[in-house]
């Protein structure tokens, strides 16, 4: 009711409102999309006049965000596009008083539907309900000109294909590998928004595949593409390449959160770079964890994540290589949370799970739960895993004697240390005895 309501302020000032593109789609799917985008005649200065909240948010390109009764509502004007010199925005946009000049500047046809805001007429100008009966991703026009004016468009087809299980009409398709290269002008933020969407779907793997077939994946991620070929043996029947993929898949089939699944598609990336083979062909990708976790850092980079959401997937990239048994020592499970990070080990445990699953099919639960219950245990025990964990500090070193600096840093790494093995020496009066004793040994 509310968006009638919206729609009712235009209709009194003579103007139209139209909901477009994916809300649309989405709801002839039967999919729930609550993101809607809104089309209007009016322009940005007279959408500006009609309400009293009113945020430019884009208003060079005719976009603006108008508070309503609670909500918040992003319209923009129909408007047609410029010429694309740098493949990714009009160098100026013309505003027009035509649904169908509006519509037709779109990329996809799902994507070029629009819905009377007051009445819920669906309007399609370029058969877009077709091609949603037949399930494909087709350019609008001639697919070559869509893709010249903004190269995201080939990852957006990617995206769409794994979103909604469509297939890619042949024009459309032979022009993405035709135009992929323009993708290296499109910015790290961009790519990396229309790859999460991809890695956070339910089917990674369809839309990776497809942007390795079309040779995507070259060009965004050219670390992961090198694994295309290279062959491992042993437990491996895949390439590398097909095992990150197939990883990042497992992760999806877990429900993995998005570091998770960015880390299990980067987390074998290293391996071209490390393989060797012994004279009995047997091949090696000795400490492979630690340049998959080089070369992840660099895409990471590139594509502008967070330094928190790096960080995590970094983590999980270095430690995915532990192989706990039930013969190690509380002290080793101590230390192994350590290196982790308590709020890592949940992540750290899908990462193995999907890893077991790419590789066998399987996923060996009873290990990793038998290693859950051993941490759990730890942590009701508050025994110390950090320097900050220990019974003394600081402080209380400088108060027998250690003065600040490198010394002092020692003394606490060691005093951790015997904690992990033994946590009943976790007590000021015994820490500060074995401290004393450390600092006599470095005088």
């Amino acid at each position: 009711m509310t968006i009638r309501e919206f729609a009712s302020v235009f209709d009194a000032a003579g103007f139209s409102l139209y909901v477009v593109g994916g809300a649309v789609r989405d709801w002839l799917l039967g999919i729930q999309n609550d993101d809607y985008d809104f089309t209007t005649d009016a322009t940005p200065e007279e959408v500006i006049n009609l309400f009293r909240k009113v945020i430019p948010t884009g208003i060079k390109h005719g976009t603006v965000t108008v508070l309503f009764r609670g909500s918040q509502y992003e319209v923009t004007t129909f408007r047609t596009d410029g010429e694309y010199h740098d493949h990714r925005h009009p160098d100026q946009v013309y505003f027009v008083r035509n649904l169908e000049e509006d519509l037709k500047r779109r990329d996809f046809t799902i994507n070029a539907l629009a819905a009377n805001a007051s009445t819920g007429e669906i309007i399609d100008m370029h058969n877009g309900i077709g091609d949603l009966r037949l399930r494909i991703v087709r350019a609008i026009g001639d697919p070559l000109e869509r893709f010249s004016e903004d190269a995201l468009r080939i990852l957006r087809a990617c995206r769409f294909v794994t979103k909604l299980n469509f297939t890619i009409e042949p024009q459309t398709y032979a022009a993405m590998q035709s135009l992929a290269p323009m993708l290296s002008h499109i910015s790290g933020e961009r790519i990396r928004d229309e790859l999460l969407k991809i890695l956070c779907s339910r089917n990674p793997l369809r839309g990776l595949q497809l942007m390795e077939n079309r040779g995507i994946l070259s060009i965004v991620l050219p670390e992961l593409a090198s694994g295309n070929g290279v062959g491992q043996r042993g437990f491996h029947e895949h390439d590398v390449l097909t095992h990150n993929l197939l990883a990042c898949q497992s992760a999806a089939e877990l429900d993995a959160p998005m570091v998770v699944r960015t880390a299990a598609l980067l987390h074998d990336i290293g391996k071209p770079n490390v393989r060797k083979e012994s004279e009995d062909g047997i091949y090696t990708f000795h400490r492979h964890e630690l340049e998959s976790e080089r070369q992840a850092g660099r895409i990471l980079g590139r594509l502008k994540f967070s330094n928190d959401e790096r960080d995590q997937i970094l983590n999980l990239i270095r430690n995915h290589m532990f192989h706990y048994t039930s013969d190690w020592s509380d002290g080793a499970v101590r230390r192994f949370v350590a290196r982790v990070g308590t709020d890592a080990i949940e992540n750290l445990f899908l990462l193995r799970l999907a890893d077991q699953k790419a590789i066998a099919g399987t996923c060996d639960y009873e290990t990793l739960r038998e290693l859950s219950e051993r941490i759990e245990k730890i942590r009701r025990d508050g025994d110390a895993l950090s320097v900050k964990d220990l019974a003394i500090d600081g402080r209380n070193l400088m108060a027998i004697g250690v003065p600040p600096g490198p010394k002092m840093g020692v003394i606490l790494g060691q005093l951790l240390e015997t904690v992990m093995d033994d946590p009943k020496q976790n007590t000021k009066e015994q820490l500060e005895l074995i401290a004393s004793k450390l600092f006599e040994k470095l005088n």
